[in-house]
């Protein structure tokens, strides 16, 4: 049972069960990584390919999220 504060993957990490909650922002459309992006990452790394096929993405397009995340990240560190 879900604590109203646990989140979808707290949930899965304490009980071991796949997310059912489609409204969660973490949600994917995937069986195979147990319908959460955090459960999933936990995988190990993936490729560019793999990461836009689990959420319906292009490789390019993940390239480019990937990018201004990176530039977001330097920004917040360095101050610029």
């Amino acid at each position: 049972m879900k604590d109203k504060d646990e989140t979808c993957w707290q949930a899965n990490e304490n009980n071991k069960t796949p997310c059912q909650n489609k409204s969660c922002r973490l949600w994917l459309k995937c069986k195979d990584k147990q319908n959460c992006t955090i459960i999933a990452a936990k995988e190990g790394p993936l490729t560019l390919q793999q990461i836009g096929n689990l959420h319906e993405l292009t490789r390019m397009r993940i390239c480019q999220v990937e990018k201004e995340a990176m530039r977001k990240i330097r920004e917040f560190i360095l101050g610029t």
